[in-house]
């Protein structure tokens, strides 16, 4: 995690938190997690409140690269000086061609993109910046309602908390999807997500899954999940054996194409029970269900809560169709 001077305290330790919770009860370590800052020692975040990084790289940061997995890059008020530092800039596009994945947090996007690597790329960013991001990098396509966004092996997030879901869905694309739902359970994370935004959960985000063969289906199920889909209309439209498909969804996702599809129609519940002022039973046919008596048992199931009471938690004020 590269860090500097004033940054958003949340935008390093949120995500270094979800990554340390995959380390604990391990007989190896599943993530060496290394911070640094322009110097190793204390740096000062624009919360008044102090980190010390474990290393430097304002003088070379060549060894922050050996054997990289995964850069991180927080984001924050510090930013505008932060985009000046000519060294921090090449070590990102350094690490960039060496690491595997490539990760900002909040505003950190404006230093990937001043690094040259979201051109042509998706991408998000802070609410507040989106504007000027937009204006000083028309060639990046901006997603203003995502959580995160994955482009190929760049990852960017919206502010702050939403680090955390970024780092939830590294956690399941490395280490699986009952670890991931653990440690969000662990942090109390899961239901904190009120309606409003285009991703609604890190779990069912379909950039959270690796690219292979069913990449294309796992973006299109989210979007149709009202219509009457089942096991074996999803293998026709993959052109594949119901078999066949389901174990190779379950190699893909790590769970069953039926446990996805349900947790896709919660997601599109939850979106129309927060956002509008539909009546339940409308909002259980709408996002697949068939029926309110179905969607409540998912809801309890999956969610340790009733539909309406998840209205009464998250509803916006006002209908938006």
């Amino acid at each position: 995690m590269l860090a500097f001077a004033d940054a958003q305290i949340l935008d390093i330790v949120g995500p270094l938190q979800i990554l340390a919770a995959a380390n604990r009860g391990r007989s190896r370590p599943a993530y060496d997690i290394v911070l640094a800052a322009r110097q190793a020692g204390p740096f000062r975040t624009s919360e008044g409140l102090g980190l010390v990084a474990g290393a430097g790289y304002a003088r070379g940061g060549a060894n922050l690269l050996k054997d990289i997995d995964t850069l991180m890059v927080a984001g924050g008020e510090g930013i505008a000086r932060a985009r000046r530092d000519k060294a921090l800039l090449r070590l990102i596009a350094s690490g960039a061609t060496r690491a595997g994945r490539v990760v900002s947090v909040c505003s950190g996007a404006f230093l990937l993109a001043d690094a040259g690597l979201l051109e042509g790329r998706r991408a998000t960013t802070h609410w507040s910046r989106i504007e000027q991001f937009r204006s000083e990098f028309p060639g990046v396509t901006l997603e203003p309602d995502a959580i995160f966004v994955r482009d190929g092996k760049f990852w960017t997030s919206a502010g702050v908390t939403a680090g955390m879901d970024l780092a939830l869905a590294l956690v399941r694309e490395d280490l699986g999807a009952e670890t991931a739902l653990a440690i969000a359970r662990q942090h109390v994370i899961f239901l904190m997500r009120p309606g409003g935004q285009s991703q609604f959960s890190a779990h069912l985000a379909p950039d959270a899954y690796p690219s292979g063969k069913l990449a294309g289906l796992l973006r299109w199920i989210p979007e149709h999940a009202g219509e009457g889909l089942d096991v074996a209309a999803l293998a026709a439209k993959a052109n594949m054996s119901p078999r066949s498909f389901a174990r190779k969804f379950v190699a893909e996702t790590g769970e069953t194409p039926a446990r996805y599809l349900e947790r896709a129609r919660i997601d599109a519940a939850r979106r129309l029970l927060t956002a509008t002022d539909l009546a339940v039973e409308v909002v259980a046919h709408r996002a697949g269900f068939g029926g309110q008596e179905r969607m409540r048992r998912a809801f309890q199931r999956l969610l340790k809560t009733s539909p309406g009471a998840f209205r009464a938690r998250f509803q916006l004020h006002g209908d938006v169709p």
